[in-house]
């Protein structure tokens, strides 16, 4: 069954993308450090803008959610590395529990130019 969403969507000159987790390209989640698991939900994002020929640079918004804030500085080391200033908007969110089980999710948005 198709899980009742998209990957992303573009809308009025932007780019919604939805929660991504580390998920590989076989659908199991990453095991690892949370560093690679952080660069994997990245790369599961840079994928997603390039389908609309876009990059870090095109994103306004990132919503981090997290089970565990201690990753907090691991997590925003990996990130930071992915965008140069002006960085985009951005909260990070502890929250009780994510899809799958994951540790980390992260959601953005990106503005076409």
């Amino acid at each position: 069954m198709a899980l009742p969403f998209s990957p992303s969507v573009s809308k009025n000159g932007f780019v919604f993308i939805s929660g991504q987790v580390y998920l590989t390209e076989e659908g199991k989640l990453l095991e690892g450090t949370i560093e690679e698991q952080t660069h994997q939900v990245m790369k599961n994002i840079q994928k997603i803008l390039q389908k609309d020929n876009l990059d870090f640079n095109n994103v306004v918004k990132t919503t981090i959610y997290t089970t565990d804030m201690s990753l907090y500085g691991k997590v925003n080391e990996v990130y930071a590395s992915y965008f140069q200033e002006p960085y985009p908007a951005r909260e990070m969110v502890c929250v009780g529990e994510l899809p799958l089980g994951s540790k980390l999710e992260v959601s953005m948005i990106a503005a076409k130019e």
